[in-house]
């Protein structure tokens, strides 16, 4: 290898009081390739099912060249780390990461699948947060999955990203999600054959009301959540009711792939390309009841009603496209989408961090207490709101409303509602029962 490559040190990943619990956490570390100079390839043993994967590297201890530390540690109290995260480097000669700032800690659920298989390596490249923002991915996976997490990891080594100064994998939500400033929770039960929608929401629930639990107990008082496994919206409403200690508002259900959907036919439609669809609103639940709002979307700056003049498309081809874009994405891919999710996620966190454009807004699905829309409060409820980069919201009230949209808002409304009761007995609200009439899951989850 290059003289510039990282050298990797030997790891001994100890046992931990958590014996249920396959969690290596990580120290923080800089990359300053000319202090360094050689590389080494660690072999990964498989994760036994008991105890603790054990680390090591091709060359003996004595080989390794250890790198100069910042400053001296007590390395008694320093925690157990992964691979080439555990190294510490000098960052004295690097001038350019003087401009860095403070490292922000990212939990991700789920992070063996397909969807965080795109996911995280957008984020350790830098595309949410950008070039100058360091970052720590603590990722949350089952016991079946802690191999293929230690695998996520390796891949996120090789990728030599200058920003990934941090990774972390174990199974428990209270370790993982220590001082997360970030959560996004991917990981739920899939719908299978026979699975009913109330169903369903009682065992996805219990994951999330226990990662609520988790995140109200450890994570930053300030913690960002984005909610991606489904269905997100009650499952959103159940994780902010199961962390009291965190502002509601901080809570999302990712509705960004339906926009992003939307804009797209639109687009198409007009024939123009898709920067010039904007102020798309997807109201409702992520489900076929949300609801495409044509009526305030504008493409080009001028209202789409008055663009595309076939309005008896927009009332029932466009919205039914929109609906079941994942079904049709399943029978032509063999697989629900993962690499559009992942993109739609890192636009959803964009859109918090990234001031709103003048004028335009974006969707999202937020708790609905005080929403100035008339419609049904405690729920979440995906509506238009705009940001001013600071990751926090407002609501957008210059919405304009007729038959069609309030009539198809209220039927997305009425199953949240339903919903709700299904899952009582999770957000502390006494028995759940479920009366749900129609089984409106969207395509891409069956």
């Amino acid at each position: 290898m290059a003289a510039t490559s990282a050298t990797m040190a030997v790891a001994d990943v100890s046992s931990s009081s958590y014996s249920k619990t396959h969690l290596l956490k990580s120290s923080q570390i800089s990359f300053l390739s000319n202090h360094l100079h050689k590389h080494r390839r660690c072999a990964f043993r498989p994760l036994p099912p008991t105890q603790y994967a054990r680390i090591s590297c091709s060359v003996a201890p004595n080989q390794v060249e250890a790198p100069i530390p910042i400053q001296a540690e007590d390395t008694k109290n320093k925690p157990e780390c992964y691979g080439v995260f555990c190294l510490t480097y000098d960052l004295k000669a690097e001038e350019e990461t003087k401009s860095w700032k403070k490292l922000i800690n990212v939990a991700v659920s789920g992070a063996a699948g397909m969807i965080s298989n795109h996911l995280l390596f957008k984020l350790a490249a830098g595309e949410v947060f950008g070039p100058d923002q360091p970052i720590a991915l603590k990722l949350l996976g089952s016991e079946r999955s802690i191999q293929a997490l230690e695998g996520v990891a390796m891949e996120l080594e090789d990728s030599l990203f200058p920003l990934l100064r941090e990774v972390s994998i174990g199974i428990d939500p209270y370790e993982v999600f220590q001082d997360a400033e970030w959560a996004l929770l991917i990981g739920a039960k899939p719908r299978g054959p026979g699975l009913e929608r109330a169903d369903l929401l009682d065992i996805n629930g219990q994951i999330f009301a226990e990662q609520g639990k988790a995140l109200n107990a450890v994570a930053s008082r300030n913690v960002k959540v984005i909610v991606v496994g489904n269905p997100c919206n009650t499952n959103t409403l159940i994780c902010l009711k199961n962390a009291p200690d965190i502002p509601a508002k901080n809570f999302h259900a990712l509705t960004r792939l339906d926009e992003n959907r939307a804009k797209c036919q639109l687009a198409l439609k007009a024939g123009v390309f898709y920067d010039k669809v904007s102020n798309m609103t997807i109201w409702g639940n992520h489900s076929t009841t949300q609801v495409p709002d044509f009526l305030n979307a504008r493409i080009d700056g001028v209202p789409v009603k008055e663009v595309i003049k076939d309005h008896k498309w927009l009332e029932n081809e466009f919205t039914e496209i929109i609906q079941k874009r994942g079904g049709v994405l399943i029978k032509k891919w063999g697989r629900s989408s993962a690499a559009s999710t992942a993109v739609s996620i890192v636009d959803a966190m964009k859109s918090l961090v990234t001031p709103t454009p003048e004028g335009d807004w974006f969707s999202t699905g937020v708790y609905t207490n005080g929403n100035p829309y008339g419609i049904a409060e405690d729920i979440v409820f995906s509506m238009p709101c705009r940001s001013k980069g600071d990751g926090d919201y407002e609501l957008v009230k210059e919405i304009q409303f007729d038959d069609y949209l309030r009539n198809r808002i209220a039927k997305s409304e009425a199953e949240l509602v339903a919903e709700k009761r299904c899952v009582a007995h999770l957000i502390g609200e006494g028995i759940g029962y479920c009366d749900i009439q129609e089984d409106t899951m969207l395509p891409g989850e069956m």
